[in-house]
């Protein structure tokens, strides 16, 4: 009888601190900018997407380096965009109501892993979510190998959430054709 309860607040312990982990706020993935620093960031980005396509229309071949400065500064400006409306069909109609808000974008790049830190707010709590892998291109396509994923401070196994980072829909498919044109790749 005494191995049952110490079980249980062994059990209850770990998930007191599985609670706290989610809700912690991680250490941030890159240097937070201010709005000077954006704006710089953007232009800069901005102006090595029109070499691009300028080289793209001259048929010639052009590679850019994008700093994740730039990146995280495009991706904060374009997330104070607010996305056109969309007139609900039966089919996202459910989709829109599932759709959380992100906010507070952060990316680095050490080495070949590319991570991202993304603000989502989860029961009237701000939760941080961070994913991390390998930036590739296969076939003209941008892809992504995950090597890790938390929430909050918390680890979540990758074969846990691979196949819904993995997963393909409209919204999915739009974003790789970004990527491509972002990234210069072959189509």
């Amino acid at each position: 009888m005494k191995i049952y309860r110490l079980v249980r607040w062994v059990i209850l312990a770990g998930l007191i601190v599985s609670v706290f982990l989610l809700f912690k706020t991680p250490d941030p993935v890159s240097k937070p900018q201010d709005s000077r620093a954006i704006a710089a960031n953007v232009d800069s980005y901005q102006s090595k997407m029109q070499q691009l396509e300028e080289a793209k229309q001259h048929g010639e071949a052009a590679e850019v380096h994008l700093t994740s400065a730039e990146v995280s500064a495009v991706m904060s400006q374009a997330a104070s965009i607010p996305a056109p409306a969309v007139a609900p069909t039966s089919k996202n109609a459910d989709q829109s109501a599932e759709q959380p808000k992100i906010g507070d974008y952060q990316v680095s790049f050490e080495g070949d892993v590319a991570r991202g830190q993304f603000s989502t707010e989860l029961a009237g709590k701000q939760v941080y979510v961070t994913v991390g892998g390998h930036l590739g291109a296969k076939s003209g396509y941008v892809t992504f190998d995950p090597t890790e994923f938390k929430v909050g401070d918390l680890s979540v196994p990758v074969s846990l959430v691979n196949d819904q980072l993995q997963k393909k829909d409209g919204r999915t498919e739009r974003s790789v054709k970004a990527a491509r044109l972002c990234c210069g790749l072959a189509g």
